[in-house]
């Protein structure tokens, strides 16, 4: 079995940023072909979806976990909508067998969080851990323009071994609509998860 092929285990994590369309595409993505989540919303990301889309997530994380499953059709057990500050939880340690993780979106002052160590709540912690383990940290930042301490951070968190995977969507495959634009975002992410995806077409493909 390839790389790609393999079932993982993924921490999604949805900030207070613009974008949240992103982040929920690439969940359904990772949900319907098999691997599993630890999905984390902040109460920002929560006013967020409430102005940018239709959609009617719960508060509570134990019934949007009931409603994400049934919604995108998880098995038992491998979806995890987890509470901020829900420290007991399996991602908080690096003993854990989180593959990855991708903030997506990621406002800035998440970005500023990971980037200080400050682990205030389960999100800035299961970062932490993912630089301290020296696994993947995927981190979708959807801000324009940058200022001086943005760009700071994120040079900062790059050379700590995160990807900076802002949120700018290319258009030489030529989107008709907004949903091949989210997927155009969906896919690049993926594709540094190393998980296949038929969302978009490689560049020359």
């Amino acid at each position: 079995m390839s790389n790609k092929a393999q079932k993982k285990t993924i921490v999604l994590a949805l900030s207070g940023a613009s974008g949240v369309q992103y982040g929920i595409r690439l969940l359904e993505q990772l949900l319907t072909h098999g691997h599993k989540v630890y999905l984390l919303v902040t109460r920002a990301a929560h006013v967020v979806i409430n102005m940018e889309t239709e959609l009617s997530w719960p508060s509570n994380h134990h019934e949007l976990q009931d409603q994400l499953s049934r919604r995108y059709g998880a098995a038992a057990g491998q979806l995890k909508v987890c509470g901020e500050m829900e420290w007991a939880s399996p991602i908080a340690s690096g003993s854990s067998s989180v593959d990855a993780m991708v903030v997506c979106p990621c406002s800035m002052g998440t970005l500023s969080s990971i980037t200080v160590g400050a682990s205030a709540n389960l999100l800035e912690r299961a970062a932490d851990v993912m630089l301290k383990e020296r696994k993947k940290l995927i981190l979708v930042p959807r801000e324009t323009p940058f200022s001086e301490i943005h760009l700071e951070n994120m040079l900062r968190l790059s050379r700590m071994g995160a990807v900076m995977l802002a949120a700018n969507p290319g258009f030489y495959n030529k989107p008709k609509n907004i949903e091949d634009i989210i997927d155009f975002m969906a896919a690049r992410v993926l594709d540094h998860l190393d998980i296949e995806q038929v969302l978009q077409p490689r560049w020359g493909e």
